[in-house]
């Protein structure tokens, strides 16, 4: 890591539904080859913050740069275009196309990236897609759509990688599988913004971790940092 200027950089965002306000001044950054872990309640803002990101519920105040773009005005299309790949929670592949047609719907390399992510490599980190190659999407296993959505978000060869729930709901054997392929990314350098539960892991492999609680940052710092700090994770997580 780098004193360079920040991959990502979210300052002091509003974000609203409607009347009901969502995220309060809401501040994160993500360096390059960075792995940050947003944490928090359900219901503080962290699904939000990850949508304002992407352009999906647009940020009526504040600043988002990515890779020195302005973001917060672009569309959804652009944002990802500027290199942001999304694994969204509920994971949304597309169940009318098969594990195949979803790795390649979207698949690129519009940034040159020198050893980009190919079919090949992805059946490498997850071999069950291979196995499933013809299936429709919308008759795999919960684990397998959740992989099927990071190959996905892989195959766009991103800048960065946001994980929205990157374990929720999955069985123990799965979750390791997803904590593995997270060690991996992490090891090539892969920038990665993620959200989870499992602080344990968490802390085993992100760099930097943000709590959110009613809309804004209320704490950030090192892996290190949180596990000194149990009262830290039972006041805010409930840890």
């Amino acid at each position: 890591m780098t004193d360079a200027a920040p991959l990502l950089e979210v300052n002091e965002i509003e974000t609203c539904y409607g009347l009901s306000q969502a995220l309060f001044g809401m501040s994160l950054s993500v360096r390059s080859g960075e792995m940050v872990a947003l944490l928090g309640r359900n219901g503080m803002g962290k699904t939000t913050t990850i949508r304002s990101i992407m352009g999906l519920t647009p940020a009526r105040a504040g600043a988002i740069r990515f890779a020195g773009h302005d973001a917060r005005r672009l569309p959804s299309f652009r944002i990802a275009q500027l290199g942001i790949g999304l694994v969204p929670e509920g994971r949304q592949i597309f169940p009318n196309l098969t594990v195949h047609e979803n790795l390649i719907a979207a698949s690129g390399n519009r940034l040159g990236n020198p050893d980009p992510w190919t079919m090949e490599k992805i059946h490498a980190l997850f071999p069950r897609l291979s196995e499933r190659g013809g299936n429709m999407g919308g008759t795999l296993s919960g684990g397998e759509q959740q992989m099927l959505a990071i190959g996905r978000a892989l195959m766009t060869n991103p800048r960065l990688l946001i994980l929205d729930e990157a374990t929720e709901g999955l069985a123990p054997l799965i979750r390791e599988e997803i904590w593995n392929c997270l060690s991996l990314l992490k090891a090539k350098g892969q920038s990665v913004l993620v959200i989870d539960k499992n602080v344990e892991n968490l802390t085993r492999i992100a760099d930097r971790h943000y709590i959110i609680e009613r809309g804004r940052a209320v704490w950030s710092g090192t892996s290190e940092q949180l596990i000194a700090a149990p009262e830290l994770q039972h006041r805010y997580l409930g840890i």
